[in-house]
């Protein structure tokens, strides 16, 4: 099962986002990148929530805000973005 645990530090440091962030059609806010850091390490909304301490509702309009700006249709573009930018 996805662990928020081997994530979160990775989101923590990631201040300015993965490297090439601003190739991002909108910069992502620091939130939104937290986000995606743990979307693209397989966690869920409600893992998510937990681990940062917000309502699944509020992690799924971050969801929507991040697929919206990446120019992505779902959560697994989103996550495949992230590590080509990060990798």
């Amino acid at each position: 099962p996805p662990s928020t645990a081997r994530a979160a530090p990775a989101a923590a440091a990631a201040t300015g986002g993965p490297a090439g962030a601003d190739a991002a059609p909108e910069r992502l806010t620091p939130r939104e990148q937290e986000i995606l850091a743990l979307l693209a390490a397989g966690d869920s909304n409600k893992l998510i929530a937990r681990a940062l301490d917000l309502s699944v509702h509020t992690v799924k309009q971050h969801v929507a805000s991040i697929l919206g700006k990446l120019g992505v249709a779902n959560r697994g573009q989103a996550a495949a973005w992230w590590h080509a930018q990060s990798g």
